[in-house]
């Protein structure tokens, strides 16, 4: 049987938000036949160059998004933080929403996502919703535990680790969610696609290393060196989260291991996510590739390692604000089977993402090695005052 031919007809295509993750999903744009439009505030942004069409406006703003998607055939997002009525309305009119306004409305507020979890049975670290700082001050019993923002949160931020009554004060005034701490023995990310009929592809689950002041993702290697059993429960797990999210899209579900192999889902991201970066140069259809698959109703793409990979977050340096300049990244350069992501962000600051460095081997020990080897190498500092 033959299948029919696709007629290359540019789609019209948005993305809400301008960041890297924008960036690397227009690089991959150019393979196929899509028009694209970015909207963001910044139009210095690193996504602005890179698209057809730059619109300047907030991805907040209910009538800035309705404007901006009106005239599409299909938006997607490149954050959570987005005007939802706005995607309901456009999808309403016809617009294709990936992922749908729905599974937006239900993971970018924490509260919600967490009942999600709870409703669809799916295992997930038991949670208590607090409205204020007053109700945070009643849970005592229930430390240690990890306070989460429902809404605002990224990167680390509007996450607090509350071990005794003492650490409270650093608790959100405001809705969060507070989670009983699971002692952990992994954390694991599997990324996870979906089509319009359904069809799901997963990618090799990656092993998540963070750095501890931060809270940000540090380095990763792919495949998780995880027991086959635990493996199975994640697969089934992320596969799961997807389906009962009715939307398709691309998703990067993070999970907990513990101590007894069990698997807990943390969190869920409804788009590209840094824990897929390793998928450009380390899979044969990377996660980018595969949300233009997705929405432009491609085949789904082969999700198979061509190598074992590892990837490295480029972060500002502490005590360094300003005009970013990349110290050691000519050595990092002469290093074999090391790939090098600059996110074009003109400023620096301490903790923020300015790129990644994925790295191809065989060999588990030496992706760690040379993951660990480019952390020394490599830096972003600010110019000098005065230069």
């Amino acid at each position: 049987m033959v299948s029919s031919p696709f007629i290359e007809r540019k789609m019209k295509v948005g993305i809400l938000g301008g960041g890297q993750l924008g960036r690397m999903l227009l690089q991959t744009a150019a393979n196929y036949p899509v028009e694209t439009f970015v909207m963001e505030n910044d139009a210095n942004c690193p996504s602005a160059h890179l698209c057809h069409h730059f619109v300047s406006g907030n991805i907040q703003d209910f009538d800035a998004v309705y404007n901006f998607g009106k005239n599409l055939d299909a938006i997607t997002i490149e954050i959570e933080a987005v005007n939802v009525d706005a995607l309901e309305k456009l999808e309403s009119e016809g617009v294709k929403v990936f992922p749908n306004s729905g599974a937006i409305k239900t993971i970018k507020n924490k509260i919600l996502q967490k009942q999600f979890y709870k409703a669809n049975q799916i295992p997930s670290p038991e949670f208590i919703v607090t409205e204020n700082l007053t109700d945070l001050y009643r849970q005592t019993a229930f430390l240690p535990a990890v306070h989460k923002i429902a809404q605002g949160g990224y990167d680390g931020r509007g996450v607090q680790l509350l071990r005794t009554a003492a650490d409270f004060e650093k608790g959100f005034d405001t809705p969060s969610v507070l989670e009983k701490m699971v002692t952990i023995k992994k954390e694991i990310a599997l990324m996870v696609a979906m089509n319009s009929k359904g069809e799901t592809v997963i990618y090799p689950a990656a092993e998540m290393f963070f750095d501890p002041i931060l809270n940000l993702l540090d380095f990763q290697v792919s495949p998780a060196q995880i027991a086959q059993n635990a493996l199975w429960k994640a697969e089934a797990l992320a596969l799961r989260v997807v389906k009962e999210l009715r939307s398709p899209g691309i998703f990067a579900v993070e999970m907990f291991i513990d101590k007894n192999d069990e698997v807990w889902v943390n969190e869920t991201a409804p788009r590209v996510h840094n824990s897929g970066h390793h998928t450009i140069e380390g899979n044969f259809s990377s996660q980018f590739d595969m949300l233009w698959r997705v929405i432009l109703d491609f085949p789904l793409g082969n999700t198979d390692a061509i190598l074992h990979s590892a990837i490295v977050n480029v972060l500002g340096s502490e005590n360094n604000s300003g005009q970013a300049i990349y110290k050691g990244l000519g050595d990092v350069l002469k290093l074999d089977n090391v790939f090098v992501h600059l996110y074009g962000k003109k400023e620096t600051k301490p903790g923020r993402k300015m790129g990644h460095v994925t790295i191809l081997s065989n060999e588990r020990q030496e992706l760690i090695h040379t993951a660990l080897k480019i952390k020394k190498m490599l830096s972003v500092e600010s110019v000098p005052a005065g230069n």
